[in-house]
């Protein structure tokens, strides 16, 4: 089959383009973004990729287009427009993976606000650690695996479940799709505001996966989320294994002890302990989350937890870029106001108490850009020392929003100014956390380059 895809360099669109090549199946795309690293990985792997979206991809003939959701209607996307128009047939990349990748096997889904890439690579290195080679869709870099996608040769796929909608033509999330047999349920915040109006909107696609979960099929449910408790309160047709109580509470998963070593609880009974790198009592709760769901494919959590005094975290989750003069540069992905506050809390946990915590974030999400969740800022960044907002590209005025943060706050109005803000409050011992889901105009490397002089 000859599949060409629209959004190819999307994450989940390029991790769909890697499994149907190593399927056997013929693939192109196109993107109005064709750049390296995603085109470096993909024309490693064959693909070949075109720049921008022009009808005259037609001529390619291939037996189906596969629709990102980067594709919507009208001038900006004549090859779609062609599409339509001439009858081709098309499909939306989650409807294709369903059809020709997930289909008789054992679908593991992790879905949540926050940590579904770091908890989905968690849960698959479980699994290859058990001897299960399972297939897996990241939407990251997995260090255990340094590739985002790959079909596996068991019976398990781990998949990283989103929220966000299918296609232009098809509004549902796209983890309905997936069919699970095992459920992550993460956490659940109102996120997305582009396309959600609010908290129960998403609630409401979250019970639509509830639904799809068989009666055999195991939901795995953080115990702290009053609204992932509505949504099982709608119905609940599969074993519910609850986690992350800080309670005893009998049948439940629990973690006793700090975030890099803590033993793991089921009621009062311990039945493994986890000591590894990561930080943050997030990653903690997403550990508990991967043990539960390993177990329901018959991996022990004694097993689950020496799995993970191995694993190494995805790329962009407090990764260390570098250090210069004593100062550390860290780069992480947490762009949602409580994943900031998890993130920086995390830090602050792990590091002396006397040493100070530079954050510095970008708002770039549409969420962010939106200026939903501007009012929560001032508490998501209050565990910082200092905050560098970079104004860019935003319609609200980020001084504002940040002014009961007083003089702990600073706005610059691009990622320049940002630098040398930041340069000039530095000092030996600091730790600078750079925090966005973007680029973030290559921050990391400006600032050691600005330090070292």
């Amino acid at each position: 089959m000859h599949l060409h895809i629209l959004g190819i360099c999307g994450t989940f669109m390029g991790g769909l383009a890697a499994l149907a090549r190593e399927a056997g199946h013929r693939v192109t795309g196109c993107d109005a973004n064709v750049y390296p690293p995603m085109s470096t990985q993909l024309e490693a792997l064959g693909i070949q990729l075109i720049e921008g979206f022009g009808a005259e991809q037609l001529e390619l003939k291939p037996d189906v287009f596969v629709i990102g959701n980067v594709v919507t209607r009208g001038e900006r996307f004549p090859l779609m427009e062609a599409i339509l128009d001439a009858g081709l047939p098309y499909i939306s990349g989650p409807q294709w993976l369903a059809e020709h990748v997930l289909q008789g096997r054992h679908v593991l889904a992790v879905a949540g606000t926050h940590g579904k890439t770091t908890t989905t690579s968690m849960l698959a290195w479980i699994l290859e650690h058990a001897g299960l080679k399972p297939g897996f869709l990241v939407g990251g870099v997995p260090q255990n695996f340094s590739v985002s996608a790959r079909l596996g040769e068991g019976k398990c796929f781990v998949i990283e479940a989103d929220e966000y909608d299918t296609a232009f033509f098809d509004k549902r999330s796209k983890f309905v799709h997936y069919r699970p047999r095992t459920a992550i349920l993460n956490n659940l915040e109102h996120d997305h505001a582009d396309i959600f109006p609010d908290l129960a909107a998403i609630e409401t696609q979250f019970h639509h996966l509830v639904r799809t979960v068989p009666a055999s099929g195991r939901l795995v449910v953080n115990a702290r989320e009053e609204a992932l408790q509505r949504v099982i309160a709608r119905g609940c047709w599969s074993e519910v294994q609850r986690f992350g109580a800080k309670k005893e509470e009998a049948g439940m998963l629990r973690a006793r002890g700090e975030p890099q070593a803590f033993d793991v609880l089921r009621g009062s009974l311990k039945v493994a302990r986890v000591e590894w790198s990561l930080i943050g009592e997030h990653n903690q709760l997403n550990a508990l989350a991967a043990i539960a769901a390993a177990e329901h494919v018959g991996v022990a959590p004694e097993q689950a937890a020496a799995a993970l005094s191995e694993f190494q975290n995805v790329r962009r989750r407090m990764e260390l870029r570098g250090e210069v003069n004593g100062i550390k540069v860290y780069d992480d992905f947490a762009h949602h106001p409580t994943a900031i506050r998890t993130t920086i809390n995390g830090l602050r946990r792990r590091i002396a108490p006397a040493e100070r915590i530079l954050a510095i974030f970008e708002p770039r999400s549409n969420t962010m850009k939106l200026g939903t969740m501007k009012a929560q800022l001032p508490w998501a960044l209050e565990e910082a020392d200092l905050a560098f907002c970079n104004q860019q590209g935003l319609s609200w005025d980020a001084r504002e929003a940040l002014a009961p943060m007083g003089a702990q706050a600073v706005v610059g109005a691009d990622v320049d100014a940002l630098v040398a803000a930041v340069v000039k409050a530095a000092k030996p011992g600091d730790h600078l956390l750079c925090m966005s889901n973007g680029g973030f105009g290559g921050i990391h490397d400006k600032l050691l380059a600005a330090l070292a002089k």
